[in-house]
């Protein structure tokens, strides 16, 4: 640390005490309103680059249909479920995260994969990614942590000591390191690999009743990944590798695939379950949830026009249709304020009216001028509700039953009490021995070079991970065990400060 040591405040100048924790309604959620400083810097964060995306500004997409091949009816009322063979056009957008939009396609990055069916009852918009679990869990932290992947403030270059600095004072972040330095963290396109909502969401059937849910979409063309070489080598030989990957084998008629499937737990038993449903870091066992399959996702049409369909396209977890609903997840819950805000920002107010964002089915609503207005701006019907003068009017039967919340509004330290090295533990245990030994040599190429305080901050997570995890990645930064041994028995605050310096 060098210099004096300044306090956090707002853009106001007001003291910030909890840079780390939401506001939320109990200890899961869901998030306060009133948290001006949450919603302060996603709202500044939103608008810090014109006009690219600030993520996932790197992207390919295609069209194509979302056939039902199985009943789910008994827990969902959407009508793009309601029955096998119906079929739903769609749009998929697929993204590397932290790059520009010139970019390299193979760049060890999780990959968006953002879906937007155009039902009869208005667009769904299932906004995930190519992993199940996320760096963070809580929304004051996204900014912050996307800054770590994104240029240095003097030099305008992209230290990686930036990103392991942050990783190791957010240990929840294991998870999502683990699998971003495994094979999968260098996919071989977009076609051969899988989709998650990684968001827990819910379903509501006939009856009103509730549901958790994730939504999982599995290639149907295989798991491939590229090796760290073979991903270097094409960021410089062909950097729109996977772009290029999709749209070829769409123009021959070799038409992707994912398969998609839900796990579904119950209100009562996530009450129960031994991690929190709602927190993106971690997954809920196949064994406990098991797969239940629901259709089919097909790309079967090029854009004509990327700007137009592609760089236009905007996706957003606030469009859910009847039947399909949200979680007490705060991390979603700021993304249906977030994704919306950031498309008004850079496409303008009425940006859901571009063509490739216009619902197939009629919109009825009092939204009137606005930037880019390019239609009749509803003539002169009156813009406000209610009136007599027969506008459009709500309908009550679309009104969704509550699910409960509990607890003062406070902020809530989301690491205390929560397990943040089992999952990562566990998923490094489920690798064969070549599979660990590509992730521990991706780890120690991505940490070489960065400062050594650091680098013992995050062998200890890697340790209490998996002894052996922590040991592998220590020899191949030629460190020994014994550095940071006694660090393992730190509480996160103490390993903090003995790792200042």
């Amino acid at each position: 640390m060098t210099g004096d040591q300044k306090n956090l405040t707002t853009a106001a100048g007001i003291p910030v005490g909890d840079n780390q924790n939401s506001v939320t309604a109990g200890a899961r959620g869901p998030v306060l309103m009133q948290d001006f400083h949450l919603i302060e810097k996603m709202a500044h964060f939103n608008r810090e680059r014109i006009p690219e995306r600030v993520v996932h500004a790197k992207g390919a997409g295609a069209y194509g249909t979302f056939t039902v091949t199985k009943d789910i009816t008994q827990y969902s009322k959407a009508n793009v479920f309601s029955k096998v063979g119906q079929q739903t056009p769609l749009l998929i957008r697929f993204s590397t995260v932290g790059g520009e939009k010139g970019s390299a396609d193979t760049a060890r990055d999780p990959r968006g994969f953002a879906v937007k069916f155009y039902t009869d009852q208005g667009n769904w918009d299932l906004v995930g990614n190519n992993t199940p679990v996320f760096f963070i869990r809580d929304p004051l932290k996204f900014g912050d942590f996307i800054h770590t992947q994104k240029r240095e403030p003097q030099s305008n270059l992209k230290p990686s000591w930036m990103m392991w600095d942050f990783w190791g004072l957010s240990p929840e972040a294991l998870h999502q390191v683990t699998t971003l330095f495994s094979d999968r963290g260098t996919p071989d396109g977009f076609r051969h690999m899988h989709g998650f909502s990684s968001h827990t969401f819910s379903l509501i059937n006939a009856q009103n009743e509730r549901v958790w849910v994730k939504f999982h979409m599995l290639t149907e063309q295989g798991i491939k990944n590229l090796t760290s070489a073979e991903a270097t080598r094409l960021a410089g030989e062909n950097p729109d590798y996977a772009t290029a990957d999709l749209f070829n084998a769409i123009e021959r008629g070799d038409f992707p695939k994912w398969r998609m499937s839900i796990q579904v737990m119950t209100q009562a038993e996530a009450e129960t379950f031994y991690v929190n449903p709602f927190d993106l870091t971690k997954v809920w066992p196949h064994k406990a949830h098991p797969l239940i399959e629901v259709g089919v996702l097909e790309l079967n049409r090029n854009p004509q026009n990327y700007f137009a369909e592609i760089e236009q396209a905007a996706f957003a977890p606030a469009n859910v249709v009847p039947g399909i609903s949200f979680s007490p997840d705060k991390m979603l819950q700021a993304r249906i304020l977030s994704y919306p805000d950031a498309h008004r920002y850079r496409l303008g107010v009425n940006y859901e009216a571009l063509p490739v964002n216009h619902p197939h089915a009629p919109v009825n609503n009092y939204h009137r001028d606005g930037a880019s207005r390019f239609d009749g701006n509803n003539g002169p019907a009156v813009n406000y509700e209610p009136n007599s003068m027969g506008g459009p009017v709500e309908q009550a039967e679309y009104l969704e039953p509550p699910f409960p919340v509990t607890g003062d509004g406070a902020r809530y330290n989301h690491r205390d009490g929560n397990d943040d090295y089992t999952q990562p533990g566990d998923l490094f245990r489920l690798m064969d021995a070549g599979a660990r030994a590509r992730l521990v040599e991706n780890v120690v190429g991505g940490m070489t070079g960065v400062p050594k305080r650091i680098q013992l901050r995050m062998l200890v997570h890697f340790y209490r991970a998996d002894p052996a995890y922590g040991s592998g990645i220590a020899a191949g930064l030629g460190l020994a065990v014994s550095e940071f041994q006694a660090l393992t028995k730190l509480s996160l605050a103490d390993l903090i400060r003995a790792t200042a310096e």
